[in-house]
């Protein structure tokens, strides 16, 4: 990683990063501790990832207040 940053291309391009959408997956399985599923089938797995994105969004609201 280290000799990834040296370059400027590259570090530019890793800063963008931190702008996009990746972030929010990141946090949500680090500190909503999302790591895996028990869940079995696409229609059920996708149900969860709607509830925790939904809680998501709600703590982050209550946590405005």
């Amino acid at each position: 990683m280290r000799e990834t940053l040296t370059d400027l291309k590259a570090r530019q391009l890793y800063q963008r990063r931190q702008g996009m959408v990746e972030p929010v997956f990141g946090h949500i399985k680090e500190h909503r501790g999302f790591r895996r599923t028990l869940l079995r089938g696409l229609g059920r797995m996708q149900a969860k990832w709607q509830l925790i994105c939904l809680t998501h969004s709600l703590l982050k609201l209550f946590g405005q207040r």
